[in-house]
C-alpha cells in the first residue's frame, strides 16, 4: 500500500507530474498557462494531474469527449495501464459502446434505474 498523500515528497509529486504530462501529449507544454491551451489540452492536464497523485478509484467521465479519436485512444490505454499498474478501481462513464466494452463490467443507466448488462 502506498503512503497517504500527505508523506510524499514534493520533488516525487513535481517528477509524477512531468511523466504524466509526458504520458499524455503535453510534456513540451508544462510551462504554458490554461488560457494558453486548447479545452483538449486542458482536459488532458487534468486527467494528468489527477494520475499524479496515484489514486485507488479513477472517476472519469466521458474522459475523451473534447479530443480527438488518436488522442482519445491514448488516454484511454493510460487510464487502462495505470489501472493495472495501480491496482485502483476505474469508472468510466461513457456514450461510447466502443469504450464500454473495454471495460471488465458494464452497468446502463435506463430512467433512473442501474441495469448490469451480462456478457
Amino acid at each position: 500500500r502506498r503512503p497517504p498523500r500527505s508523506t510524499l515528497s514534493s520533488s516525487s509529486a513535481a517528477s509524477d507530474v512531468y511523466k504524466r504530462q509526458t504520458e499524455v501529449g503535453l510534456g513540451n507544454r508544462l510551462n504554458h498557462f490554461p488560457s494558453q491551451l486548447s479545452g483538449g489540452e486542458q482536459q488532458r492536464v487534468a486527467i494528468a494531474r489527477a494520475l499524479a497523485i496515484k489514486p485507488l478509484i479513477i472517476l472519469a467521465d466521458e474522459p475523451t469527449g473534447n479530443l480527438d479519436q488518436k488522442t482519445g485512444s491514448k488516454i484511454i490505454e493510460l487510464l487502462f495501464k495505470l489501472n493495472t499498474k495501480n491496482k485502483s478501481s476505474l469508472v468510466i462513464v461513457t456514450h461510447s459502446t466502443d469504450l464500454a466494452n473495454k471495460c471488465q463490467r458494464q452497468v446502463k443507466l435506463e430512467n433512473g434505474k442501474t441495469n448490469e448488462i451480462k456478457r
